[in-house]
């Protein structure tokens, strides 16, 4: 299994969207005599050729001769002074009559289009004749599209301008005010991360090497009791636990010193103490880690690479997940009966708290698996799997360190094949330095187990290997008595062992 966070050292340290169109203006409302009015239904756009631009008129206070030839209305994009200048009058009912009469301008040119809400502007002159009926069909469907895409640009455009020009108020809200009345709800990601935040730290680790830079790396921990204990890997500390030195860093930039106050190799948990702890410290709440279920969501919060107060999210995606932090192969590696979960977690994670739903944590986030590297020690990023310690495991550790400064470890008498794997946990030959491999007058030799025994079951959890039964094992408390189920000649029993205890990782 990767310990993701093996005394890395951290270094310290668009296309633009096009501009939408301009939007044209809003005519200003014209003189109150009224345009002739017509029965029947008012037609919508219709469409029609595209009108040449023509200069807008200097005046337009003297209205058109009726002998002059009708004029095309001024194109959207043209300037005008209509503004400036006193209102315009409508052609007289005559002149219409006379330009529809002459064929004029079929199909006729949509009419104009007013914003919506906007005071309807005044009619227009009669368009001029198209200089060719071919065409005409493209021209006015080029000019619909043109009015349906302008529509919406101009309503917008138009209740900002309404909004200044006649002093009422507007009905665009300022994206300023919005953070002010918005909240988000209890349970949800933000709202737990807001919460917990606060009580997580980065911790910096160096050695106490003389020569040279220092080594070291970067990982995370969380406020544990209001004395300023905080609950951490063990791994993240290591290398400062002899002489090495501790910095603590809160995520409102404060930084204090602290020192070991126990470790735990085996169990991979180690607590520090703030040299000089604030008041007001915040402890997380622990939750229940064993009515954790799969699929529930996961909140971690960690420094991956560095990264300090960084949040992801996941599910639980399995329980009881069998971990060595090491090769397997015993001596001093790391066992968890680990939370699985699919949450980000990287090198720099390692220490930080695994919540739930509710921001309760329910797991110390402690290893990775990574592509191609098996379960050894690497600094390889996340594929989505990741392993957190349970929190009541991990809460007993940490009890027992405070209390004492040394773990405690659960056993059973026996040494068991470290190497094999699918067929259980076999009790070996003989123990370290040619010793019997169950110890005398201990929990496994009470039981009736002994050398050449299979072990298949714990507390009806499978057993397939020597890491998987000693993972089992070290969630109970010494006193414990557990049932195991073992194979001898092909034959399957089961016996009842009271688990004995080991003080110390020696």
């Amino acid at each position: 299994m990767s310990t993701e966070n093996e005394g890395t050292e951290v270094p310290a340290t668009p296309p633009t969207p096009s501009a939408p169109p301009t939007p044209p203006s809003t005519p200003a409302p014209e003189s109150t005599t009224s345009a002739p009015t017509h029965p029947g239904p008012t037609p919508g756009p219709t469409p029609g050729p595209t009108p040449e631009p023509t200069p807008a008129p200097t005046t337009a206070q003297t209205p058109p001769s009726p002998a002059s030839p009708p004029q095309a209305p001024a194109s959207a994009d043209a300037p005008t002074v209509a503004h400036a200048s006193a209102p315009g009058h409508a052609p007289a009912p005559e002149q219409v009559g006379a330009a529809a009469a002459s064929g004029a301008g079929w199909p006729p040119p949509p009419p104009a289009v007013p914003a919506w809400g906007a005071p309807p502007p005044p009619a227009a002159h009669a368009p001029a004749a198209p200089r060719r009926r071919t065409g005409g069909l493209v021209a006015a469907v080029l000019a619909a599209a043109l009015v349906a895409g302008g529509i919406g640009g101009g309503i917008g455009y138009w209740a900002a301008q309404r909004g200044d020009d006649d002093g009422g108020s507007s009905t665009t809200v300022s994206s300023s005010e919005a953070p002010a009345a918005f909240k988000r709800d209890p349970g949800t990601v933000a709202a737990v991360a807001a919460q917990a935040l606060p009580s997580v730290v980065t911790i910096q680790a160096k050695s106490g090497a003389s020569q040279g830079e220092s080594e070291g790396g970067t990982g995370t921990g969380f406020v544990y009791d209001q004395e300023g204990h905080i609950v951490t890997n063990n791994h993240v500390v290591a290398s400062a636990a002899d002489g090495g030195t501790l910095s603590v860093t809160f995520p409102d930039g404060k930084s204090y010193d602290a020192e070991v106050v126990g470790r735990a190799e085996g169990y991979d948990v180690a607590v520090l103490k703030l040299t000089n702890a604030p008041k007001g410290l915040k402890p997380l709440p622990l939750g229940n880690s064993d009515k954790v279920a799969v699929g529930d969501s996961t909140i971690a919060i960690g420094a991956p690479f560095g990264l300090s107060n960084t949040v992801t999210t996941g599910i639980i995606s399995a329980k009881n997940r069998p971990v060595a932090s090491g090769d397997g192969s015993g001596g001093s590696n790391s066992y968890m009966s680990a939370l699985q979960t699919d949450a980000s977690i990287n090198p720099g994670n390692s220490g930080g708290p695994l919540l739930d739903a509710s921001g309760a944590v329910i797991g110390i986030n402690s290893a990775i698996q990574s592509t191609g590297s098996g379960f050894g020690q690497t600094q390889a990023g996340s594929i989505g799997l990741g392993f957190a310690i349970p929190v009541n495991q991990a809460k007993n550790v940490a009890q027992q360190l405070i209390k004492t400064g040394k773990p405690v470890y659960p056993v059973i008498g026996a040494t068991v094949n470290m190497n094999e794997k699918g067929e259980g946990a076999t009790i070996a030959s003989q123990g370290s330095g040619g010793t019997s491999s169950v110890t005398a007058n201990g929990p496994a030799a009470k039981a009736g187990l002994k050398a050449g025994d299979v072990i298949t079951g714990f507390d009806d959890h499978p057993i397939d290997s020597g890491p998987t039964l000693i993972s089992e094992i070290w969630t109970h408390k010494p006193g414990d008595s557990v049932k195991i189920t073992y194979e001898r000649d092909g034959k399957t029993a089961t016996a009842t062992v009271t688990l004995g205890e080991r003080t110390g990782d020696n």
